[in-house]
């Protein structure tokens, strides 16, 4: 038994020091790709990125994403404890499953998780968050996921989208083409922004005009 506690001492010792030195590399250098990626890649589909940094990029894109995905992105501290809250009574109800994670959480679980895993990969997507949310910032956290994010099939990041859909870079986007990149983002493999119909056209649209209200109320503060 101590032998056995002893070894599972130093696993856990081994898996925090690896991770923060994986997020802390992570802080300077683009992550090279993800286990989505590979999956794409591996199934032969095929992988379409380009890195971005986030100055470069046209700055309604991470309204958009703010508007669509966390409201509260600058406020937290990588949870949002209400919107867990409420899409736990949502769920509990049961109907169409409501998720309740914030863009850091999006961000750790596309950098260095699996996209499935139950709850133990919700435990390690926690530890993720808490570790980007120290050692990264905000604006590096929306920076990775505005270029890990799957856009659509076999396509990875807003640049890429934007190529993609509208046939020029993330750097001009209009606020409509921001808001239907990021109305694609909770289902890019079955959603077109340069097509939509019904409600993603709808949601795209909504989320257009609301690129104004995150500007206007600063609630992008935290990337500008």
């Amino acid at each position: 038994m101590r032998r056995l506690l002893r070894w599972g001492v130093r696993a856990v010792l081994g898996f925090v020091l690896v991770s923060v030195l994986w997020v802390g590399l992570y802080r300077f250098v683009p992550p090279p790709g993800t286990f989505t990626m590979l999956g794409d890649a591996v199934g032969g589909a095929g992988v379409t990125k380009q890195w971005m940094p986030l100055d470069a990029m046209d700055p309604d894109m991470a309204r958009a994403a703010i508007a669509g995905e966390d409201s509260t992105f600058c406020l937290h501290h990588g949870f949002d404890w209400r919107g867990i809250e409420s899409a736990a009574r949502h769920n509990a109800r049961g109907g169409r499953i409501r998720g309740g994670s914030t863009i850091s959480q999006q961000t750790a679980k596309n950098a260095f998780l699996f996209q499935r895993g139950g709850y133990v990969r919700k435990g390690f997507e926690a530890w993720f968050t808490v570790l980007i949310e120290a050692l990264w910032g905000k604006r590096r956290i929306m920076e990775v996921y505005l270029n890990i994010a799957q856009t659509g099939v076999g396509t990875y990041g807003a640049d890429a989208g934007a190529r993609r859909y509208f046939g020029h870079d993330a750097s001009r986007l209009t606020p409509l083409e921001a808001g239907r990149i990021a109305a694609i983002l909770p289902s890019p493999e079955k959603r077109d922004a340069s097509d939509p119909h019904g409600a993603i056209r709808r949601h795209g649209n909504r989320l257009a005009r609301y690129v104004g209200v995150v500007r206007r109320a600063g609630l992008d503060r935290c990337v500008r």
